[in-house]
């Protein structure tokens, strides 16, 4: 799959909570983990066995305003909103952060500005951020990594997943002297 992805919390307050996203994002394998006014630390981070501390960057912004994102990088609030997309309705970029709010509390209004995409889980009402994180980062996953098309017959095998790229010697035009 080409492109990377980081996943992000805004103002989350429960250490179990930040624990189960930064352990969901490091098992999709995310490039990073970034936090927005953060009442936590990643060191107060529960559950997460995985020690995604160690593996993967972290980065805490005091405020909305301070949030830097790598160049062509496109943010994508996860959050219920009217006008928010439907995630089986969502094509990914390819280069994203996904930003999560707090519990108990939608996205701040900053934040849901700063983003140039907001995406809705179509459930009846709002599921644990950690959940959220796994169902979308799956979805990406499934869009982006290269699976064919489902099977039309029940738990049939579905079209073959294509085979690793190979890279073929580098192209070289010929020095003039």
């Amino acid at each position: 799959m080409r492109g990377y992805f980081g996943v992000g919390v805004d103002g989350i307050s429960k250490p179990m909570n930040l624990g189960n996203l930064v352990r969901i994002a490091h098992a999709f394998d995310a490039s990073f983990f970034f936090s927005i006014a953060p009442r936590l630390k990643l060191s107060d981070a529960q559950s997460d066995t995985s020690r995604a501390q160690g593996a993967l960057p972290f980065y805490s912004f005091a405020q909305p305003a301070d949030l830097r994102l790598p160049l062509g990088c496109r943010l994508v609030g996860v959050e219920i909103t009217d006008d928010a997309i439907e995630l089986p309705r969502f094509h990914h970029p390819t280069r994203a952060a996904y930003v999560f709010g707090a519990e108990r509390f939608s996205l701040s209004p900053q934040v849901l500005k700063a983003c140039d995409f907001v995406v809705k889980i179509p459930t009846r009402f709002s599921i644990n951020v950690g959940m959220a994180g796994a169902i979308v980062l799956y979805d990406r996953l499934i869009s982006l990594g290269g699976y064919g098309a489902r099977p039309v017959a029940t738990g049939g095998q579905g079209a073959e997943i294509p085979p690793l790229h190979t890279w073929g010697a580098p192209l070289a035009k010929p020095r003039e002297e």
